[in-house]
């Protein structure tokens, strides 16, 4: 599991430089302040857990378990719909996304409690 979670935080990071690239040049004319920092905290975290799934990988490696794999899971869950509600409700303006946002954000909450609770009990 520790390559499979490296390649995703490799990936998620590849992603979420593109998508901060975009946000930085393609969107600053095109979008209120108040959206593109709405866009900015998604790009934000999404790069915080990117990194934290290279945590992940390096955790699995030493003290592998279950908790450490959900762990990267609640981080990729966390990413995708946190990120990605905040993305698509600055994109497409519909507004009720944001309250699919903290779902998102409970996932990377508990993969960060996952991620505490696989070392802890090592």
């Amino acid at each position: 599991m520790e390559r499979f979670f490296a390649i995703a935080g490799a990936v998620a990071a590849m992603i979420g430089v593109i998508v901060g690239a975009f946000g930085a040049h393609g969107l600053r004319d095109r979008l209120t302040p108040a959206d593109l920092e709405i866009f900015e905290t998604g790009v934000r975290y999404h790069m915080y857990h990117a990194l934290a799934l290279f945590a992940v990988a390096w955790a699995a490696s030493r003290w592998p378990s279950g908790a450490t794999t959900l762990a990267g899971w609640l981080f990729i869950v966390g990413i995708v719909v946190f990120s990605g509600s905040l993305y698509t409700l600055v994109l497409t303006g519909q507004r009720w996304l944001g309250a699919v946002t903290p779902v998102g954000g409970a996932a990377l909450i508990a993969g960060w409690a996952a991620l505490g609770w696989a070392i802890l009990r090592s």
